[in-house]
Formats: structure tokens, C-alpha cells, sequence
């Protein structure tokens, strides 16, 4: 299992800048992340993919993952609100699959006071349906988080809900610091189970109200549990990190993946 980072933690930083310090840190893989205000987009041009493809090689990283967070649409939606959040997904997948990334993190959309539970799921069943075409033809594949927004709530409804789509090119990006807040992460492992594409890091200390991130290895996370239990499915892809240097410093994070990787 590789030792990554997301360029989440780390968003003001140039391509380079980012590429740079991560390697020197202790990382050997990356997650890119595609924003609105990312350093590079989907207008980006072939040289400056090149030149992020060949900086990363050159030092020594592989680019694992990218994050979906430009959309202005919403697969939970119907109408022209989820056609648009198809068409913005197709964008990032192509850009994702340019700089080598074969899987992309995608958090489908939010509700609203008229979008009620059941009709979301719906939508987002078959957008994710029509897209799964387009992620199996590029070779990336979508993952869709649990993040905090009331949408597949448990791990048994997540794996009924990627079931239900039922394309090996859609699975379920983990992470358990988010789940942490409410149940045991380790539980979502075995239950939604070879569905995970990629895994996150973070710890969690507390409740939901009265809690908040740590550093990885001081929160409540059981994180031998969670590595028994992605041995037990065969998840042999990285750990990338999601732990900001406001909280601990990057080598120290890489420092305690790997202790975690080899627990």
C-alpha cells in the first residue's frame, strides 16, 4: 500500500510547489484535486498536464486519485441540474484519466426542502448508471464518499446503493473520519467490502457535537481493526492522507500511515 496525500490539504499551493513537497515529506503517491479554484482544470492544456505527468515520475510519485469538486450540478437532482453535474463528471473523469489517475472521488450532490430522500436516490442511481460507461471507457473509476450530508447513512445502504448501480467502475471511496463522528469505521470495511476503490485518513476524537480531527493515531479510530478488516477484502491501493498541516506535520502524517499500513 502506497503513502499518499491529497491536494486538498494542501490547496494554495502550485502543481509544483505541491508535487515538491509532498515526495520531500515521505509521500509516494498523490491525490490531485479539481476545484473552481484548483491550479489546474479542465481547460488545462496537454503541456501542463505533461509537465505535471513527468514532475510526479520524476520524483518518484503516482498519481492515484483525483477529487471531483468543480460540479455545479447535482447528480442527486433530476432535470437540467443533473444533466449538467453528468456532463461536468464526464469533464473531470477525461481530466483524471489525462494525468494517469485511475480512480476519482465524486460526493454526488446535496438535498434540498423539495428533494425528497427516496427521489435522490433514484437519480443518483442512474446518473451514476449513465456515467459508469463513460468512467469504464477512460479506465478511471468513480468513488463516492460518505461526507456528512445525510446520504447513505449507513454501510449497509451504501453497499445496497452501489449494488444497485452495479458497475465495477463505481465503488466507494473510505474514510474513516467520517464516520468515526457516528459509528465504527471499521464496520463499513467488511459490509460494503470490495465496493472500496480508494481509502482516505483522518481521526476523529469525540461526537458529533463536541468533537474534532486529530492527528492520525490520537483520536478514536481503531485503525488495526480497519487495517484487519481491508486485509480480510484484499484492498492493496494506497492510503492517502486528508490530515492538514494546521493539525500535524506532513511527515509526521506520512510517519504514521506507515505505522498504521503495518498494523
Amino acid at each position: 500500500m502506497r503513502i499518499g496525500i491529497s491536494q486538498l490539504v494542501l490547496p494554495k499551493l502550485s502543481m509544483a510547489d505541491f508535487l515538491r513537497g509532498s515526495a520531500a515529506a515521505g509521500y509516494d503517491a498523490v491525490e490531485l484535486s479539481l476545484r473552481p479554484d484548483s491550479p489546474i482544470g479542465v481547460d488545462a492544456s496537454d503541456a501542463d498536464i505533461a509537465a505535471v505527468v513527468a514532475l510526479a515520475a520524476e520524483l518518484g510519485l503516482t498519481i492515484e486519485s483525483m477529487t471531483i469538486n468543480h460540479c455545479t450540478g447535482n447528480l442527486l437532482d433530476s432535470g437540467e441540474a443533473q444533466e449538467r453535474s453528468i456532463a461536468e463528471t464526464r469533464d473531470g473523469l477525461k481530466l483524471a484519466a489525462a494525468f494517469g489517475a485511475p480512480c476519482a472521488l465524486h460526493t454526488l450532490g446535496r438535498f434540498g426542502p423539495d428533494l425528497y430522500y427516496d427521489d435522490a436516490y433514484r437519480n443518483a442511481v442512474t446518473a451514476l448508471q449513465e456515467l459508469a460507461g463513460t468512467a469504464e471507457e477512460l479506465g478511471v473509476a468513480i468513488a463516492v464518499e460518505f461526507v456528512w450530508s445525510g446520504f447513505l447513512f449507513s454501510p449497509m445502504e451504501m453497499k445496497q446503493f452501489l449494488d444497485d448501480v452495479a458497475s465495477e467502475y463505481v465503488g466507494f471511496y473510505f474514510d474513516p473520519g467520517n464516520m468515526a463522528v457516528f459509528q465504527f469505521p471499521h464496520h463499513w470495511v467488511r459490509i460494503v467490502g470490495s465496493h472500496i476503490k480508494r481509502v482516505h485518513l483522518k481521526d476523529w476524537q469525540g461526537r458529533a457535537l463536541n468533537g474534532g480531527w486529530t492527528p492520525l493515531l490520537e483520536g478514536e479510530v481503531d485503525f488495526a481493526a480497519m487495517m484487519k478488516e481491508l486485509h480480510g477484502i484484499g484492498y492493496a491501493g494506497p492510503l492517502i492522507s486528508e490530515v492538514p498541516p494546521s493539525l500535524a506535520p506532513l511527515a509526521d502524517t506520512a510517519a504514521a500511515i506507515r505505522k498504521i499500513r503495518d498494523l
